[in-house]
């Protein structure tokens, strides 16, 4: 498959997805329940594929910024979407505050759900990711896998 230099294509070819919706109940951390939601199916690689939400606290880390922002208020999820691995998640998040203020960026540990959390995650049981350390970029980035491979 050609590709621009650089970008790991992956084909989908015989790709099973199981969909899992998903509820947070209040007080939860938006961040480290999805992430112990991954280990608790013993899987190796999901999607939030979206999520809408409300939030007493928002931390997110803004691009460019070295350390997150925290909001705090009656906060709305517009959009959630992100992957997740056994290293961790990687999670975009913008959210609107009670004057419809919008900020955006990486949702970080934090991030508690006000009244509910509703997502949609899509587990990918034939897949591993991985995040590992990319020199170019200097962030730990995503590494595809087949699951039955050794990584």
């Amino acid at each position: 498959m050609l590709a621009p230099t650089g970008i790991q294509l992956r084909p989908l070819r015989e790709t099973a997805m199981e969909l899992l919706p998903v509820r947070l109940p209040p007080g939860a951390d938006l961040r480290l329940a999805l992430e112990t939601l991954l280990r608790q199916h013993g899987s190796g690689a999901a999607y939030v594929l979206q999520g809408i939400c409300s939030l007493s606290v928002a931390q997110l880390r803004l691009a460019g910024r070295p350390a997150p922002s925290e909001l705090r208020g009656d906060l709305e999820i517009l959009t959630l979407a992100g992957s997740l691995s056994p290293d961790g998640a990687h999670l975009h998040m913008s959210v609107s505050d009670a004057e419809g203020r919008v900020t955006g960026g990486h949702a970080c540990v934090g991030c508690t759900v006000r009244t509910t959390a509703e997502i949609l995650v899509a587990l990918l049981p034939q897949h591993r990711f991985r995040r590992t350390l990319d020199d170019e970029t200097g962030f730990p980035e995503l590494s595809i896998a087949r699951a039955h491979t050794q990584d």
